[in-house]
């Protein structure tokens, strides 16, 4: 499977999106990572669709939205709105997440479903027969810069076994938080191919040469 890599704009400078997207791009990014968080399912507050619509002229990458925001479901219409090709809801924050993630289908946009680290991977299978891509956090969200949690290699397997197994084996798996060059050899052979990664590419002095080594 083709691997991915998603930066995430979390670790970036909010003053220069429209420059880091772009940058993003000529370093061979794949896609560009929104982490919205509303202060409520998590207690940072970060951005919102206007922040997407403003970065989206500014590159043709696919903008790959991770909504920590409650009610996902009414959120949805905005980001599309504002450009959004992927939007990823919480199991957590929705009652009917394959609801949701039928809607967002319905509206021309993929659709993605994710689970926190206490979360059991198992609430993810029905996601599995209609998503477009499922993500797994290696960190409890809110903040980047935390260290990967080593158990999230095992729910990754379980998740991938479960693709094959209903017939869906390419389907994207996206791990989100702590995913270094020294670990991301571990994460794609336990199945995920889509690395969202914050820190590891901003501060590295290298941007192209480090979004090809987290390739694996």
């Amino acid at each position: 499977m083709k691997i991915k890599i998603a930066p995430s704009i979390l670790a970036s400078d909010f003053s220069k999106l429209g420059e880091t997207v772009r940058l993003l791009e000529q370093n061979g990014a794949d896609y560009v990572h929104c982490d919205v968080m509303d202060g409520n399912f998590v207690p940072p507050i970060t951005f919102g669709a206007q922040a997407v619509k403003a970065m989206r002229p500014h590159t043709r990458l696919p903008l790959d939205c991770h909504l920590m925001v409650t009610s996902p479901r009414s959120r949805v219409e905005e980001f599309i709105g504002a450009g959004a090709d992927i939007i990823t809801a919480h199991v957590e924050a929705d009652a009917d997440i394959l609801s949701t993630l039928a809607y967002i289908r319905s509206r021309g946009c993929k659709a993605s479903a994710v689970v926190n680290p206490a979360t059991a991977v198992e609430e993810l299978f029905p996601a599995c027969e209609i998503a477009d891509m499922v993500l797994v956090m290696s960190v409890v969200p809110g903040w980047g810069g935390q260290k990967f949690i080593p158990e999230t290699l095992k729910k990754i397997e379980k998740l991938r076994d479960r693709c094959v197994k209903i017939g869906r084996g390419e389907l994207d798996i996206e791990v989100d938080g702590g995913v270094t060059e020294a670990n991301v050899r571990d994460v794609i052979a336990a199945g995920a191919n889509v690395i969202v990664a914050g820190s590891a590419v901003f501060r590295s002095p290298d941007m192209a040469e480090t979004i090809r080594s987290l390739r694996g």
